[in-house]
């Protein structure tokens, strides 16, 4: 073999930095991996993923809230839409409101009597006060009242589309969460550390919860309105405690991934003059 063919060979080699190799005299050789740059059109779309992750690192718990507030939002959307669908004869209303019942059909049992009731003489009825004022037939078992899907009529309201104590735990995430932001803020910028609820703690406040649901699904008892706001408000506000500090320093790691990748790519450094290796302060 000629010198030229040994020269071709090892040109070859080195443009697969990834594939190791043995030199002439037996001597195993490392080589550097050399990434060749990205197209003009795949850089855009890599910094404008990595601005999107940037943006997401810091702004995390505002998309929460805000998810978390049209979530729990809607299922009062449901009974508004049909009110006004039946006293402004607004078809596409009802139409809407139907539909939100319906998203959420998974997410929720909807019994009426645990349920609360909008635009009605009062806000909570019990299952023998729904027989008697008509709106549900007499003797039906709980499986037969939650196939039937009630949602209300005009002379007694119209019931949100998840129970009392979904709208407990939704509305404890999201006012935890608006908590959450605020201590968040005080702490970090007095150089703290975000407070984390024991694994042991969170599983007792959880009894409460799993005492009243579980009694009641099994039939041992009726639970009441103000029950089931407490028992599911204490299960969403222990569950903010115990998952968003972690989540926040998760995003600290990322935040910190991302501007590292900035810096790098910058010669003068991050925009914005942030300092290497230091996760960017959250916004809110």
């Amino acid at each position: 073999m000629g010198p030229r063919s040994r020269a071709a060979r090892r040109d070859q080699r080195a443009a697969r930095p990834d594939e190791g190799g043995v030199s002439e005299g037996g001597v195993s050789e490392s080589r550097v991996v050399v990434r060749l740059p990205t197209s003009g059109r795949s850089a855009q779309v890599t910094a404008a993923v990595d601005r999107l992750v940037a943006w997401l690192a810091r702004h995390w718990l505002a998309v929460f809230n805000v998810v978390v507030a049209l979530f729990i939002g809607l299922p009062f959307a449901a009974p508004t839409l049909l009110h006004l669908g039946e006293a402004n004869n607004c078809s596409p209303c009802a139409t809407i409101g139907r539909l939100i019942y319906l998203v959420y059909r998974p997410t929720c049992h909807q019994l009426p009597e645990r349920s609360f009731f909008l635009f009605g003489p009062q806000a909570v009825y019990h299952a023998d006060e729904l027989e008697a004022l008509g709106a549900l037939p007499p003797g039906l078992s709980l499986f037969q009242r939650e196939i039937l899907r009630f949602a209300g009529a005009a002379r007694i309201g119209y019931k949100v589309a998840v129970c009392q104590r979904d709208v407990a735990i939704y509305g404890s995430i999201l006012l935890s969460g608006l908590i959450f932001g605020a201590a968040r803020r005080r702490l970090l910028s007095a150089g703290g550390r975000l407070p984390k609820l024991p694994l042991w703690l969170y599983g007792l406040l959880l009894l409460p919860i799993a005492i009243d649901g579980g009694t009641q699904l099994i039939g041992w008892r009726e639970s009441d309105w103000l029950l089931r706001l407490a028992t599911g408000g204490l299960f969403g506000g222990a569950t903010v405690w115990l998952a968003y500090p972690y989540v926040q320093e998760a995003m600290d790691d990322v935040g910190s991934d991302v501007s590292s990748q900035f810096v790098g790519a910058h010669p003068c450094g991050r925009p914005g003059g942030q300092a290497q290796g230091h996760a960017p302060t959250p916004d809110y």
